[in-house]
């Protein structure tokens, strides 16, 4: 049988190199480290690149999902750097890039009843490898609620109160839990938001909540703290977006640090 062409592997005389090629959106199982149960296992989708010199055509896809297949019982956060080691190598590329979109689970009692249900926490994990580089950034979403210092303020009753999300994303130089980012997000806004309440949960935190009220400045502000004096983080950025419950726009803060 006639050896069939690699036309991927032919030459372009356009001499334009690519920054970034190769496959996005594919859903597959991975592992995550958790702190209570050692391993967590969810569904990510997958991004996945590399760069492609000037003088090929294009870049070979079905490399990306083998290598995929092969770490398929090891694709959690201490593989990364493994995986896109074995990108670079497999695709003949400087640099290599994989994106993990996933949703993390936790276990969470209520304040009072300690009604146990399961919270969903949306997460990133962005990895880049090159020659004489490599980064790698966690980034977790944080749904929170914040009653507003303002409203509390001028009201002669009560003080509106929002839902809203904290995305924090950091870089580190030890490990880090993905349940420390939660908590110390949770822990900087007006309340925790939880999967499961009963009447006197709902009473507990309605009146906890109003007793620490934030704005989203609060929000990141606190959280740039705790990142600050938290030995392992040695970059990190913190967004907060409030979804306003008597405006027709959301409030929004946002900052970021390089601690080297």
């Amino acid at each position: 049988m006639d050896k069939l062409k690699d036309v991927q592997s032919l030459p372009d005389h356009r001499q334009i190199e690519i920054d970034k090629v190769g496959i996005k959106g594919i859903r597959y199982p991975i592992s995550i480290l958790d702190r209570r149960k050692g391993i967590q296992h969810t569904v990510a989708q997958i991004n996945m690149y590399v760069d492609l010199p000037h003088h090929f055509k294009g870049t070979h896809m079905s490399r990306f999902v083998e290598i995929l297949n092969e770490f398929r019982h090891e694709i959690h956060i201490k593989k990364i750097l493994c995986i896109l080691q074995e990108m670079r190598k497999r695709l003949t590329a400087k640099v290599a890039h994989i994106e993990m979109s996933f949703p993390f689970f936790m276990e969470k009692e209520a304040p009072v009843s300690k009604a146990i249900g399961l919270m969903e926490y949306n997460c990133r994990i962005l990895g880049s490898m090159g020659e004489d580089f490599r980064d790698l950034v966690l980034e977790v979403e944080v749904p929170v609620m914040t009653v507003c210092p303002c409203s509390r303020e001028i009201s002669e009753r009560g003080a509106h109160n929002q839902r809203g999300i904290v995305r924090v994303k950091v870089r580190f130089k030890k490990f880090i839990w993905i349940e420390e980012l939660i908590e110390i997000v949770e822990e900087c806004a007006s309340s925790p938001v939880y999967p499961l309440l009963k009447r006197t949960d709902e009473k507990f935190i309605t009146e906890w909540a109003y007793d620490h009220p934030m704005f989203v400045e609060d929000v990141v502000r606190e959280v740039c703290r705790r990142f600050t004096e938290n030995q392992k983080i040695i970059w990190f950025s913190v967004e907060a977006e409030n979804f306003e419950s008597i405006h027709a726009h959301n409030a929004y803060a946002f900052i970021e640090r390089n601690k080297v």
